[in-house]
């Protein structure tokens, strides 16, 4: 099947964005727009905007930004293909066909499909009769409900080698033993896969069942079994219940990894919709990759007995090298011997929220598991630990990340051993904040620093920008259009900046989210048809600081980029700095006034000498790039 870049546009045309996105979000007129509470992170203010002139929606506190394909695929978790046969239907427009063989495939695959509802189906019938009445008392015991069960489409299979086989013969042996039903040998007859068990069907991202999971009703082993690789089921790249957790997590803004189906449906039952489960196996790297699709730190909530601990910590080193900025893992650990259905249960919702609410960051189970993997009494014992928390960090992909990581177990050492001078204090939250600093990565270019969008706001709104430095990241911007996307978040900031030059910065990012793929030469061309061509061409002309300059043959355009980072990081840093200290210094001239007034002047003021200092090396490392 070839989809060309004539039918999705055509598809795009003919699809009204902000009727596809009010099915599932309230939406209020906002001019030409509208405007709702985003549906990818929780806020109480509106952030989130959908124009169907443009065709696009866009959040300015989280940056989700698409047309109504990538609404299906993120907010509706559809794989691409599946969410324009859809967007189609709907638009009344043919799908191109396909060729032979990939028809073919997909009729075989619609067979599967069909077969494995019907099992369901006929699973969820026994249950609730005579046959199933072992099953229902075991759902009893485990405190799971009718309404429970029916959510998640539980069911049982009699013990009998062929009553499956019997009730779907009309699919063909062929097709129920590729789907996983039967148990094919050779010179016998094929025989159901499943007798004697609580039936737990596994759905894919549209809700369709794909494989089964077993439970033993009574005694004996295994006591779960699991449907075989199909082609519909790959268990390395599928999760438990992430058909219904997709949308809860995207309310919730977390999404919680357990062991075990049980453990799921006890969750759901206790209101945690957003919990999911690996498949018996480890959590693979397809798997992690879908967490970080639902959330920017999942949190893994194993069973609190050693097996559960030695499964959390695999996964711990397994997302290593996948790190990035504000992606991570956290953890939360139940009492020894108890299992998130146990708990529950037992001690209720409230009891396992408390939990939660106190997560362990990724960094300190690292370094809590090393330190007490021996004995630590002689200077060879501190230099494994040293070696092993190097080796660690030395898995991360990412630069930045990996540096973070090398600083943060060097602090650690010291403090444990006696060495640093400062307190270390286990960090409660992923949303501390750590004061922004500008520093050289390996390459010996400035790693931008993060600051919170609401602080850069504050800081615009109180102190205004610094014209010269502001023309320069403008020309900067201008010359790395990339570059506004990726400081989408704070740019957007800016727009409350008042005069021409918050009505430039509101210019440029309105014309990239128009159109992300952008050259120098396609942005002027826009601002030009809104009067702001020959401020712009200005800008480039000024070259303000050499960051902006027009480098000869492209040279060094990664080097610009970083530089650029760091001097967008001063700008919306500075204002906030300069109104905070005029503000400690009034409070100082005031008769009476606080004791700790002179503190926080003194503090602002060493982080304005910071802040210049940053912007002074950022000037001479350019000087020395142009001197070589």
């Amino acid at each position: 099947m070839s989809l060309t870049p004539a039918f999705l546009d055509e598809l795009r045309a003919r699809t009204l964005l902000s009727g596809l996105i009010a099915k599932s979000v309230k939406l209020q007129k906002a001019g030409r727009e509208f405007r709702a509470c985003c549906p990818f992170h929780n806020e109480k203010t509106p952030s989130f905007y959908v124009n169907d002139d443009k065709g696009f929606y866009h959040c300015f506190g989280c940056s989700a930004h698409g047309d109504a394909i990538r609404w299906m695929t993120e907010q509706r978790g559809l794989p691409f293909i599946d969410a324009v046969k859809e967007l189609a239907q709907a638009a009344g427009m043919e799908m191109p066909e396909q060729d032979r063989q990939s028809a073919a495939k997909a009729e075989r695959a619609k067979g599967l499909h069909e077969a494995m509802a019907d099992a369901a189906a006929w699973f969820s019938e026994k249950l609730a009769g005579i046959e199933g009445a072992e099953a229902r008392a075991l759902l009893k015991k485990r405190a799971v409900t009718e309404e429970t069960a029916r959510t998640f489409g539980l069911g049982f299979s009699p013990d009998s080698r062929g009553k499956l086989r019997q009730a779907l013969k009309g699919y063909g042996d062929e097709m129920l033993v590729e789907a996983g039903l039967l148990i094919s040998q050779e010179e016998k007859d094929p025989y159901d896969r499943f007798r004697g068990r609580l039936m737990i069907p596994i759905r894919d991202v549209r809700g369709r069942a794909i494989a089964f999971g077993g439970r033993i009703i009574g005694d004996g082993e295994p006591k779960y079994l699991n449907s075989p690789e199909t082609p519909l089921f790959d268990k390395g790249r599928t999760l438990y219940n992430l058909d219904r957790a997709q949308a809860a997590a995207r309310k919730s803004g977390r999404v919680i990894v357990v062991e075990g189906y049980m453990d799921v449906i006890a969750l759901a039952q206790a209101g945690f919709d957003e919990a999911v489960a690996p498949l018996g196996t480890a959590l693979t790297e397809h798997q992690l990759e879908r967490l970080w699709r639902m959330a920017e730190v999942p949190l893994l909530c194993f069973d609190g007995d050693a097996a559960g601990q030695k499964a959390a910590l695999r996964a711990a080193h397994r997302a290593l090298p996948m790190l990035q900025p504000g992606r991570s893992l956290a953890f939360v650990t139940l009492p020894e011997g108890l299992d998130p259905d146990d708990l529950v249960r037992s001690k209720g919702a409230p009891a396992f929220e408390a939990l939660l609410a106190k997560p362990q960051p990724l960094a300190d189970r690292l370094w809590q598991s090393e330190v007490a993997s021996g004995p630590l009494t002689t200077p060879e014992q501190r230099a494994g630990l040293k070696q092993r928390l190097t080796d660690l960090a030395g898995q991360i992909g990412d630069p930045n990340v990996k540096s973070e990581y090398l600083a943060e177990f060097r602090q650690r050492l010291d403090t444990h051993f006696g060495r640093g001078q400062r307190e270390f204090q286990p960090r409660g939250s992923f949303q501390a904040a750590r004061p922004a600093r500008g520093k050289r990565n390996a390459r010996g270019g400035w790693q931008p620093p993060e600051l919170p969008p609401g602080v850069a706001m504050r800081g615009v709104q109180l102190g205004g920008l610094d014209p010269i430095l502001a023309k320069a990241v403008l020309a900067g911007l201008l010359r790395h259009p990339a570059e506004i996307a990726r400081h989408m978040e704070v740019l957007g900031s800016l727009r409350s900046a008042s005069g021409a030059l918050g009505k430039l910065f509101e210019a440029v990012i309105e014309v990239a989210l128009e159109d992300r793929q952008l050259d120098s030469g396609k942005v002027l061309t826009i601002l030009a048809k809104s009067g702001f061509d020959s401020v712009a061409s200005d800008l480039l002309r000024a070259d303000t600081l050499p960051f902006s300059f027009a480098r000869p043959n492209g040279a060094d355009e990664a080097r610009a980029r970083e530089d650029l980072s760091e001097a967008i990081a001063v700008m919306v840093a500075l204002p906030a700095v300069d109104a905070a200290l005029a503000q400690a210094t009034a409070a100082l001239a005031m008769e009476g006034s606080e004791e700790g007034a002179f503190t926080r002047q003194v503090a602002l003021s060493r982080k304005r000498k910071e802040l210049e200092a940053r912007l002074a090396n950022l000037m001479l490392a350019d000087d020395e790039e142009f001197d070589d």
